[in-house]
């Protein structure tokens, strides 16, 4: 079992929290999907030796927080080593996954102490669930996944995203909390990405806050505000480190800024449950809440 080592308190301007999107490959492709992941999707340039560098790198400048994101994370080949390295440094670990398939081998990392678990959900009805991850019996899977995660004691939250106009979310809500979820928190649909297609992204579909304490590394090694925000392409973190990647992140932080005023609530259309972006709110404005992270 990792060792945990704690790190050193984060200067009142540091970054908190990195998303490390690990992979673009996952076994649904759901509509909804920012990162446009999906079966066809690759786990990108990033090497096993660049993902460890920039964990022990994050823990050197203050981050308090990775989060695992794909595509569905638990399908890269080296997801065990990263979570172990990251915890061994002394960071908190949470991994968004879609909970479709989660093997004996990977039930064992996750229950280390300092990963929490967090998943997509859309629905008490299985058909509509189904509908929307377009994979098949992928319901039964995750609510099963679900329990058996809670069983173990992993702390859990659910993110739901409304993608159907008839959608159950509020019956859904009902259904996890009576599971004993106990962190839910919902927000619709964000124009971005798959449901985007070919248009020009769209910044004020973001919250607002993005690139303040908080950045995302991506498959192909850039370094930018956060994962909704992938087309403002940084320096590519092999090359540059990631000291130097989240300060050229500066001009993209600052348009942010500019253009929309940062809100506390995941937004838009947010239903007031979502905290600003950071790790206090486990962490609060991320894909998981607006966009079904680890669905693909």
């Amino acid at each position: 079992m990792a060792s945990l080592k704690p790190s050193p308190p984060p200067a009142p301007d540091s970054y908190r929290l990195l998303w490390l999107e690990l992979t673009g490959f996952c076994q649904l492709q759901c509509p909804h999907c920012y990162a446009k992941s999906g079966p066809k999707g690759s786990h990108g340039a990033m090497e096993l030796t660049d993902w460890l560098a920039v964990i022990a790198q994050a823990a050197k400048i203050g981050v308090r927080m990775v989060q695992f994101i794909g595509g569905e994370p638990t399908l890269h080949p080296h997801f065990t080593n990263l979570t172990l390295q990251a915890l061994n440094a002394g960071l908190q670990v949470e991994v968004y996954s879609n909970l479709a398939y989660i093997p004996d081998k990977t039930w064992k990392v996750l229950c280390h102490p300092g990963v929490q678990l967090a998943t997509s959900f859309y629905s008490d009805d299985p058909a509509q669930h189904t509908l929307i991850t377009g994979g098949r019996a992928t319901w039964h899977h995750t609510v099963r996944n679900i329990e058996q995660a809670l069983a173990y004691d992993i702390p859990l939250r659910a993110g739901m995203v409304r993608v159907l106009e008839d959608q159950r979310l509020d019956e859904g809500r009902q259904f996890l909390l009576g599971l004993g979820v106990k962190t839910i928190r919902a927000d619709s649909m964000r124009m971005l990405g798959r449901p985007a297609g070919d248009s020009t992204p769209d910044i004020t579909q973001l919250c607002g806050n993005c690139g303040k304490r908080s950045a995302a590394v991506l498959p192909n090694g850039n370094v930018v505000p956060c994962p909704l925000a992938r087309w403002m392409h940084g320096l590519d973190v092999r090359a540059a480190g990631l000291p130097a990647a989240l300060e050229a992140m500066r001009p993209h932080r600052e348009l942010i800024a500019a253009t929309i005023a940062p809100i506390t609530m995941c937004g838009p259309d947010n239903d007031g449950q979502c905290g600003p972006c950071e790790p206090s709110c486990t962490p609060g404005c991320d894909p998981g809440v607006g966009d079904g992270n680890g669905d693909g």
